[in-house]
Formats: structure tokens, sequence, C-alpha cells
């Protein structure tokens, strides 16, 4: 028989898996990493372990770090490390899972600390994170409070992941409204000023010939200089109304 190359053996495990998950309409969430620090390598599975007790199976597939490495073995593309960015895209594409989840457990003494993060597949970026660390308590208690803040990540996820770009274009949009209308807001203050200003201003200048024309024998200039004066007042009566 002939050996198949492995991108075919691949795409066939990633056809016959798609159903499983397709058809359920469960969220595909792949555990990609567990590292652990200070506390005994056999933390990782136990973590993993009672996580796919604990975890709600009507609405989430949970693959392993096993079943994850499985799919991503044949992968081309796909490196160790990569855990953030565009090169989960490969992830996406081999193991169909929709989020990936990666978790830092650590621990001295009577002190453990846990990082829970959850990473989009699709745009490579960080969905959502939960760290904590407790000074006085024991292992179990430590794995029992990583666990529960795990699936209170998952928990608080959307039905639909928003559109990254999609909101990202609103904001941008938003963002040049505010600056329109702050541009608008400071020549509509500009304008009143102005308006005022020459409101103001005709209406002394008005008075002023006013006062000539009738103090020193009605000259004809006077009657320009309060003709010009009211000009200038109902200019500014203009712009304080538009």
């Amino acid at each position: 028989m002939t050996p198949r190359a492995p991108w075919v053996v691949a795409l066939a495990l990633a056809v016959l898996a798609a159903p499983a998950w397709a058809e359920t309409g469960k969220k595909m969430v792949g555990i990609l990493d567990v590292r652990v620090e200070g506390v005994s390598q056999d933390l990782r599975q136990k973590f993993e372990q009672q996580l796919e007790q604990m975890l709600e199976t009507n609405q989430y597939w949970l693959a392993n770090r096993a079943q994850m490495r499985d799919r991503l073995k044949f992968s081309t593309r796909w490196t160790e490390g990569c855990f953030i960015g565009e090169c989960l895209d490969e992830v996406r594409v081999q193991t169909q899972a929709q989020l990936v989840l990666l978790a830092a457990l650590s621990g001295s003494g009577t002190s453990f600390g846990y990082v829970i993060t959850l990473v989009r597949t699709d745009t490579g970026r960080v969905l959502a994170q939960k760290t904590e660390r407790c000074e006085v308590c024991t292992l179990n208690e430590a794995m029992t409070e990583a666990t529960l803040a795990t699936i209170g990540l998952l928990n608080d996820i959307p039905a639909v992941l928003p559109e990254e770009n999609a909101v990202i274009e609103a904001a941008a949009l938003l963002t040049k409204v505010e600056l329109e209308q702050k541009k608008l807001g400071a020549t509509t203050r500009r304008s009143g000023r102005v308006g005022k200003a020459l409101t103001i201003t005709g209406l002394v200048v008005a008075a002023g010939g006013a006062a000539a024309y009738l103090a020193l024998d009605k000259p004809t200039w006077g009657l320009g200089v309060a003709a010009g004066g009211a000009g200038i007042a109902l200019g500014g009566v203009v712009v304080l109304t538009f």
C-alpha cells in the first residue's frame, strides 16, 4: 500500500472530526498549553481532568492537550510555542477550535497562583483572562479555584463572538464624530462671539451717528454713520441667528 502524505491524513481526520462539533452547535475549546512551576508535573493532567468533569458539556466541546497535539502533529505550518497571534489560524484550521485555553499554575509551600487565558483562534487575540493567588491554601483548593475560574471565563463568553473589525471601525467612527462635534462647537462659539461683537459695535456706531446728526445741526454724514452702524448691528444679528 502506498503511504499517504501527512497532509492527506490530517485533512481526513479534520473532515471526520468536524461533524462531532458542528452538528451539536457547541463551542470548540482546545487546551493548548498548561504550564506548572514549583509543583508536580502531574498537576497538568489533574487540572485537565477536573476541568472536563466540571465543565458544562452541553455548551462546550473540550479537547485536551493530547487531542490538540494529535490533530496538530501533521501540520506543516504550526510550531510548538504558538499560543497567541496570527499563527493560531493554523490551529483553527487543523483542530476546528474557536478558542484555545492557556493555563499557568505555580506554587511554593502554601502559596499557589494561577493564570487562565482564553484566546480566539480567528484573530489570535486574548478574549478573557483571570489571575489569582492564594498565600495560605492547599494544592487541591488552588486547583479547584483555577478550574472554577476557567469555567467562569467560559460561561461569560457571549453566544456569538463579537466581530472585532466591526468594533474597531465603530470606535473609529465614534471618535471622528466626537471630533467633528468639538469642531462644530468651537465654530459655533466663535460665531457667537463675532455676532455679539458686530451687534454691539454696530449699535455704538449707530448711536454715535444719530447723536452727531442731532447735535451738529443735522449733518448728512451723521445719517451715513448711523446707517452704517445699523448695518453692522444687523450683520451681527444675522451671525447670531445662523
